[in-house]
């Protein structure tokens, strides 16, 4: 019986090795081995990048892969690659450690550098951005907006690993129609521009979703964009079905969105703006994600329009089953706004503001509102504001509505978090963490790995989110498998096209921490050969 198993798995195996193709794709100007729409994909004959992304199922179908080698890819591209097997993925990446650029700063129709209308396809490890000189104002002759990535269309893509900066665009537009996306692992900064009336556009994320299908944004850095980090919206006001539905939000760190444009924004924003009541933000869950503005002004004081979190827009289309669970929320004097929410669960959050801003129709709706175990940090002693109606203490707020039972109201002149915010490990590189770290007195603050099981004496790197290209610290990690970040941050040169963003104080600060990757990797390629050898000591081997 077993070895019957054991030829079903080897016959099965064997077909599957033998179905996966990889394919190549390099620069046009390479001057070894040019990419060409005249290629065959090989790595003698490679294609340019658009010939790779043309390819129909019967060239490249489900479990292959593009590698993209080392170099800039000058061009507006579009992919159109579709796997047709459910569940199995087409896999566009850069080759192993190669570092590779799209490139969209160049004369062309298009507004999008990376558009995405096929299926079923992961785009990984590569960069999106604008090189050189450009515009920010659309006042300019010049400016063209062009967004980082518009996933259009098609079912079960995946964004992994990839960095989507300054662009004078939105970072990604994941709309409607592409179902069961999900964003991971991603660093999405200094995208957006200037438009002619003077105010910042430009999101990190911008997400719809029509399908049943979740779609999954999670642990990815946001920062400095010059709009919002992230948009659960809809701006249609005339809409016949729904689609801002099943999203998650979770794990992200996202920071002083608005900044360039010299204006605060919404880290986060979960809304509709439709007026006839029918495409409502529903069943969407925000949950353990850092949202972050620089806290206060030099002199201490309180910093003044900064919405950190909005829940709800128009009264017509109030939010509906929405979960907003163990976030840290930090913002200005209107950090938090509950605008229009008909059911709604807000627990296990520490939320920093002025005012917890709340609309008057919550008397229509709070019997299906959940507050519980939250912290608030304020300098008001009622900082519950009905707008137009009442300011709350935290004692009449439970008294009129029954929420917030066991939360706490904490003056701000004690505020304190935890040093440690977040801590996530990249779920495709088990060598990679990002880190939200925090304390008050700006002083550096130790980590434990422990837990993480990597080896004594291996190599690691220390980089600040807001310099990504830069070592701020390297070292072995040592015996007790603590490691400590430093808070201190020297000046750093700032980003590209973005001399109106500020750095972060010193109280707050987002790394990515590498480790050499080939000891991770010896330690988990050594637990998959224990696993076969007991799966082989099973079949009598």
């Amino acid at each position: 019986m077993r070895l019957k198993f054991l030829y079903v798995i080897f016959c099965f195996a064997g077909q599957f090795l033998i179905a996966q193709q990889a394919f190549h794709v390099f620069p046009k100007t390479d001057s070894m081995t040019p990419g060409s729409e005249l290629g065959n994909g090989s790595l003698t004959n490679p294609w340019d990048l658009q010939t790779a992304l043309n390819q129909k199922p019967d060239t490249v179908n489900s479990g292959d892969i593009i590698w993209i080698h080392s170099g800039v890819y000058n061009g507006r591209f579009i992919s159109n690659l579709q796997s047709l097997e459910p569940n199995a993925f087409i896999t566009v990446s850069a080759f192993k450690n190669d570092t590779v650029v799209l490139n969209g700063n160049v004369e062309s129709d298009r507004n999008t550098v990376l558009e995405v209308k096929g299926q079923g396809v992961i785009f990984k490890n590569f960069e999106i951005t604008w090189l050189g000189d450009f515009s920010r104002d659309e006042n300019d002759e010049d400016f063209q907006v062009c967004s980082g990535i518009r996933h259009l269309t098609g079912a079960n893509c995946r964004f992994y690993n990839l960095k989507i900066y300054n662009n004078p665009g939105l970072g990604i537009g994941s709309w409607k129609h592409g179902a069961g996306t999900i964003i991971e692992n991603c660093m999405i900064y200094n995208n957006g521009f200037m438009s002619k009336n003077g105010k910042g556009r430009g999101e990190g994320i911008y997400v719809q979703n029509k399908s049943d299908q979740e779609r999954i944004i999670r642990n990815n850095i946001i920062f400095n964009n010059f709009y919002k980090g992230i948009e659960v919206w809809s701006a249609g006001k005339r809409a016949d079905f729904q689609y801002v539905k099943n999203i998650t939000l979770e794990h992200n760190i996202i920071f002083n969105s608005g900044s360039p444009s010299g204006k605060f924004r919404d880290n986060v924003i979960v809304a509709s703006d439709d007026r006839n009541g029918i495409n409502l933000a529903k069943n969407i869950s925000v949950l353990n994600n850092v949202l972050y503005h620089n806290t206060s002004q030099a002199n201490g004081n309180l910093i003044g329009d900064a919405p950190s979190l909005t829940l709800g827009f128009n009264p017509k289309a109030p939010i509906e089953n929405v979960i907003v669970d163990g976030n840290v929320i930090t913002g200005g004097y209107n950090g938090l706004r509950i605008l229009q929410a008909k059911s709604l669960q807000f627990t296990n959050n520490k939320v920093y503001t002025g005012i917890v801003q709340v609309s008057p129709s919550i008397s229509n709706y709070f019997e299906d509102w959940n507050f519980n175990s939250n912290t608030i940090y304020s300098k008001r002693k009622k900082p519950y504001r009905i707008t137009r109606i009442k300011d709350h203490s935290l004692g009449t707020w439970y008294s009129a509505f029954q929420l917030d039972k066991d939360t706490k109201l904490i003056h701000i002149s004690s505020f304190n978090l935890d040093n440690i915010l977040h801590v996530s490990k990249h779920s495709q590189y088990e060598n990679r963490f990002n880190l939200a770290l925090f304390n008050a007195e700006g002083h550096d603050v130790t980590v434990d790995f422990s837990e993480y099981n990597i080896k004594a004496n291996t190599t690691f790197n220390i980089y600040d989110a807001e310099n990504p290209k830069v070592v701020l610290k390297s070292g072995l990690f040592s015996e007790d498998s603590k490691i400590t970040f430093p808070m201190q941050l020297t000046e750093i040169e700032q980003p590209l096209h973005n001399t109106k963003a500020s750095k972060t104080l010193t109280d707050f600060g987002v790394f990515i921490l590498e480790f050499e990757s080939d000891t991770i990797k010896d330690a988990v390629e050594k637990k998959r050969d224990n696993a076969l050898k007991r799966f082989f000591k099973w079949l009598g081997f």
